[in-house]
């Protein structure tokens, strides 16, 4: 029976969304209707006013900057993802990495300070993606192996990020510079920087691996049916491990980015986890099935990138940015569970 399960699982690992075939926890088809069209409208409505109070919005250098600008959020929020994905949508013992900000911080350190040391680009790029890995599985051992909610582990986790961080930097910005960092500020085609081409990519890395891959499937499955995922042979833990190194490993990518707009590590570099924590939840809005998506978290990050932009281009404070990016995630949440509760009561009455 194991094997067939599984069989059955492999088959529609190549599907995209594969997992609606075992889904169980359908929402109301109208309320996800409206809500993602609403998400939708309200995209175009923020897009179109900006676009009417600063001739310089609909420009390709501004549009190309909004990507360039959202590069560092925009990986960190998939990284973000892929923890939300495989460790399940419970708010208290479901996937969560609050250290994923702190982290990059942590990685952007390394990379500017074995620069600074003498390595070469390469062992520098390997030792900072080795620094997120190692985070990743910190997290991973807290959460799986001592049991600690992941509230709590990855709470405690950006605290000793924050620490090293300070110990390695002695809090102050150190430069860097490679030819690594300079590609990525470059502009290629069409005066498009590398940068903002680097997200997409990476964004479609991330898609392919999450949502067209049988690992994707059992990630996915893992999240949300952990019972069958483990009836049908897979290894649950496992995959919710490997959730939060692909979450490390984006950490390290992002220092990458965060690097090559600061020019080296700055202090403070991480302190962006509210926008990433409001990327992740509010691409659950871009989804069909009002699940985490890779594709969904890439929209929700330009979707604030481009208010963020448009409050600089009107003049408006930018401490209105994360005003917005609170009440998003106020939205997200409180949909969400309106959602669930009338989920639950309709099955109530069945």
């Amino acid at each position: 029976m194991n094997g067939k399960v599984i069989e059955r699982l492999d088959a529609l690992g190549d599907k995209p969304d594969a997992t609606r075939d075992i889904d169980t926890t359908r929402q109301p088809a109208g309320a996800q209707f409206w809500l993602r069209g609403g998400a939708v409208l309200a995209f175009a409505v923020v897009f179109a006013v900006f676009a009417l109070t600063s001739p310089l919005f609909l420009t390709v250098a501004n549009l190309a900057n909004i990507v360039q600008q959202s590069a560092v959020v925009g990986v960190l929020g998939l990284g973000l993802t892929a923890v939300l994905i495989g460790g399940g949508a419970d708010p208290i013992k479901g996937g969560l990495d609050l250290s994923i900000a702190a982290n990059m911080g942590l990685c952007a350190a390394v990379y500017a300070v074995t620069l600074r040391a003498g390595a070469t680009s390469a062992e520098a790029v390997g030792l900072t993606l080795a620094a997120g890995v190692a985070v990743g599985a910190l997290n991973a051992c807290a959460v799986l192996g001592l049991r600690i909610l992941p509230l709590l582990a990855t709470l405690t986790t950006m605290n000793l990020c924050a620490g090293l961080e300070l110990v390695l930097t002695q809090n102050t910005s150190v430069p860097a510079s490679s030819p690594l960092l300079g590609w990525l500020i470059d502009e290629g085609a069409f005066g498009i920087p590398h940068m903002a081409t680097a997200l997409i990519a990476v964004a479609a890395l991330f898609t392919l691996l999450v949502h067209y891959t049988p690992f994707g499937l059992r990630l996915r499955a893992s999240g949300e049916h952990a019972q069958a995922a483990r009836a049908a042979g897979l290894n649950v833990r496992g995959y919710v491990a490997a959730s939060y190194l692909l979450g490390g490993f984006a950490a390290g990518l992002a220092a990458l980015a965060s690097s090559a707009l600061l020019s080296g590590s700055s202090p403070g570099a991480g302190e962006n986890l509210l926008a990433v924590v409001a990327s992740a939840l509010l691409g659950v809005v871009f989804s069909r099935r009002m699940v985490p998506t890779m594709p969904g978290t890439l929209l929700a990050v330009l979707f604030i990138g481009v208010v963020s932009n448009g409050f600089q281009l009107d003049n408006v404070s930018s401490y209105w940015v994360n005003g917005v990016e609170g009440a998003l995630i106020l939205f997200v949440v409180a949909t969400t569970a309106l959602l669930r509760r009338r989920h639950l009561g309709t099955h109530a009455h069945d």
